[in-house]
């Protein structure tokens, strides 16, 4: 689920699997890999946004040529929403996203069909029930009008949208945590209704700490129990012909072409970034729920209502110090057993690559050969590329 640096530690998945005699070929996993979502919410970039999508680009190439069966981006919502998007921001961005990553593969000269299939994406799923359902329906349907009309991809496998949601973390209380256990059950069944592919159920105490073997259990069972006993997910599309159902998807499909063309009348995602409309949209939204919820127009059980007097403690994970000791040795040890001179060549090369227009892949798996650390080789792509700033957002 890395996203600035994410080319770098996949090269070194890359040369850990060839290392073990595996051919790239075989491997078959997901990069997170979404560095538009980074500048609109989660600021975890490093580089500026072009040579940043340049990266992202040189993976889906490099997969596309090299590991057919991986998922080089997962377009992620998830992250825009918990920075206090509304559903259908969340939706409108995410997908507008996506088209920017199609846009750029393209310009690049690639052939729509060869990386649109292995293109995934990642979305929230929040305490609105209904809601959530009909943002799920409303994705596939945009991004399969867009792929056919907008694009011309004529594999259908182009036209799916294939998706993971993982229940909302931002909703999650400290107070009466129990109570989130309701809260993801609720959530993942939203998630199941709407057609996810893959789920991700969050832990009760993660509002807390990392979570409890406890917790993460429960987290579990709640799927199992979705999953063995309630037969949601023998249906496709079970609340389709609802018509409260097929309104809401109807008009957040409405809803978000009309974000869509804001954002290209501002030039297109990247402008948008730079210009901090992503970032103000997203601010007034969470101050105005923020708002609701301090003036109780939005209930939050345990938290403005319901709240109990005292609190029960509740046991929570402390991580070993000695863990983080222990892999500071490892990477010492790996810098003292390594060949200088290979490996300064190694991002010698990166960087001259990063000057040019050079696939930055190729060059990251040899370096990472030559036992060149994360830290090392983001240092040699900021030698080109930089360190982003964000401006200031009024």
């Amino acid at each position: 689920t890395i996203n600035g640096p994410a080319a770098v530690i996949w090269a070194m998945y890359i040369g850990a699997a060839e290392k073990q005699g595996v051919h790239p070929g075989r491997l078959r996993g997901t990069c997170q890999n979404d560095i538009l979502k980074e500048y609109i919410a989660q600021k975890e970039f490093i580089f500026p946004p072009e040579p940043s999508m340049r990266l992202v680009v040189d993976t889906i190439e490099h997969g596309t040529h090299h590991l057919p069966q991986w998922n080089t981006v997962s377009i992620s919502g998830y992250h825009i929403r918990e920075a206090g998007a509304t559903a259908l921001q969340e939706l409108a961005f995410t997908l507008a996203d996506g088209m920017a990553y199609v846009d750029a593969c393209l310009a690049r000269g690639m052939k729509l069909d060869s990386f649109a299939p292995r293109l995934s994406f990642f979305f929230d799923c929040h305490n609105d029930f209904f809601e959530e359902i009909a943002k799920f329906r409303a994705a596939r349907r945009i991004w399969a009008r867009k792929m056919r009309e907008k694009y011309g991809a004529k594999d259908p496998r182009s036209w799916l949208l294939r998706f993971h949601t993982q229940t909302a973390g931002v909703s999650l209380t400290a107070q009466q945590p129990e109570n989130n256990i309701v809260r993801t059950a609720y959530q993942a069944l939203a998630g199941v209704l709407g057609g996810t592919q893959s789920l991700h159920t969050n832990s009760m105490d993660e509002t807390l700490a990392l979570p409890t073997e406890k917790a993460v259990q429960i987290a579990l069972r709640t799927q199992q129990v979705l999953l063995y006993e309630t037969g949601v997910a023998d249906t496709v599309d079970p609340l389709a012909g609802s018509y409260y159902v097929e309104h809401l998807t109807d008009r957040m499909e409405a809803e978000c072409e009309e974000y869509f063309k804001k954002i290209e009348a501002q030039g297109g995602v990247i402008r948008a970034i730079e210009n901090g409309f992503f970032q103000r949209e997203i601010a007034r939204s969470a101050y105005q729920y923020q708002k609701a919820m301090e003036e109780k127009e939005v209930i939050i059980v345990g938290v403005n209502e319901h709240v109990l007097e005292e609190e029960v403690p509740v046991e929570t994970l402390k991580i070993n110090q000695e863990d983080e000791e222990e892999q500071v040795r490892n990477v010492l040890a790996v810098r003292q057993a390594r060949d200088p001179a290979s490996l300064q060549s190694a991002l010698d090369r990166v960087r001259e690559a990063a000057r040019g227009n050079q696939n930055l892949m190729p060059h990251l798996i040899q370096a990472v050969k030559c036992y060149a650390t994360l830290g090392e080789l983001v240092g040699a792509l900021k030698d080109v590329f930089g360190v982003y700033r964000e401006p200031a957002i009024f």
